[in-house]
């Protein structure tokens, strides 16, 4: 019983996102352009549950290049209003329009001229009679038979109203993987965008030697470098010709190996990545055909980078 009360609850939150996407406000643009022509910061505000998606809408307007905090409109009462500057723009929500909280908040906004937005489903509220761009909910039920009031359709809403709002801007500003990573240093997110560039060993750190070398000078190379493997180049033209793996030492171990050249024990045409690729995608083809490094080529076939799979692994769980 209980799980068809919950999974009631997700279809008319579902169905209630699916009317907001049909009936997107008109306004929905003027909104994003004030946000987008605005010099200063967006600043959000709301009380109980609208309080909470609030902090959300502005916390993803910063991750994606928005300046932007929440204020709470109660401490804006006694000092916080400050914070607020006439280049600013004042996004305030509350469902029902009549949080009397934000009053003193929007008549601040008023005398000093800052552009207010409100997102509410009361089409007659003071709140939507005293913005400069209301953002309508539409005015269906709550997701709860039981005392039907319960914020659950209109916060979702509201939530999902905020989200295309911010990567309504982010399409507009041509928000960038590289601009949202500089945001997002550290995590899953952080990792995800991460690039082979970042991590790969350079200059002296690779392992190296030239064609013809010998393997009792190669493995001394490879205890040095410390990355259990050493890269072939051609000693005219430094292109990558091989490597050679600690599975390849074991595999031609004889009482002749330090007296061979390198291109008897290296394996040819190795796997090798560019420098752009995300640590992820990298991660998968080492996975995928067994190995623990990489090195990295330029566009013409010379090494510039080396990646073992702890780099990788590293970065990964940081």
């Amino acid at each position: 019983m209980f799980i068809e009360y919950g999974r009631q609850v997700i279809e008319e939150e579902a169905e209630g996102l699916r009317i907001l996407s049909e009936n997107m406000p008109s306004s929905f643009l003027d909104a994003i352009n004030a946000i987008y022509e605005c010099d200063g910061r967006l600043i959000v505000t709301g009380i109980g549950k609208s309080g909470h998606i609030g902090r959300k809408i502005s916390s993803t307007m910063s991750s994606t290049g928005q300046k932007s905090f929440f204020i709470h409109p109660s401490e804006a009462h006694h000092g916080d209003l400050g914070m607020i500057d006439s280049n600013d723009v004042l996004l305030l929500i509350s469902c029902s329009g009549e949080a009397r909280e934000l009053f003193p908040v929007i008549e601040y906004a008023k005398r000093i001229g800052v552009k207010t937005i409100s997102i509410t489903k009361n089409i007659k509220s003071n709140l939507a009679q005293n913005t400069d761009i209301v953002l309508y909910l539409p005015d269906i039920p709550e997701g709860c038979s039981s005392i039907g009031c319960l914020p659950t359709v209109s916060s979702t809403m509201t939530l999902a109203l905020g989200d295309a709002i911010a990567v309504s801007l982010l399409s507009m500003r041509g928000f960038t993987n590289e601009q949202f990573k500089a945001l997002h240093p550290g995590g899953a997110i952080g990792y995800r965008l991460t690039t082979v560039h970042e991590v790969m060993h350079k200059n002296d750190e690779i392992p190296l030697v030239n064609n013809g070398s010998l393997m009792k000078n190669t493995i001394i190379i490879m205890s040095e470098k410390g990355l259990g493997c050493v890269g072939v180049i051609d000693q005219h033209s430094s292109k990558m010709m091989g490597i050679i793996t600690d599975g390849d030492l074991r595999r031609h171990m004889s009482d002749h190996i330090l007296s061979k050249n390198v291109e008897d024990v290296m394996t040819k045409n190795p796997v090798c990545i560019r420098n752009n690729m995300l640590l992820s995608e990298v991660l998968h083809i080492m996975e995928n055909r067994k190995i623990t490094c990489v090195f990295v080529l330029n566009e013409d076939e010379i090494p510039i980078g080396c990646v073992h799979i702890h780099d990788i692994l590293q970065r990964k769980w940081a």
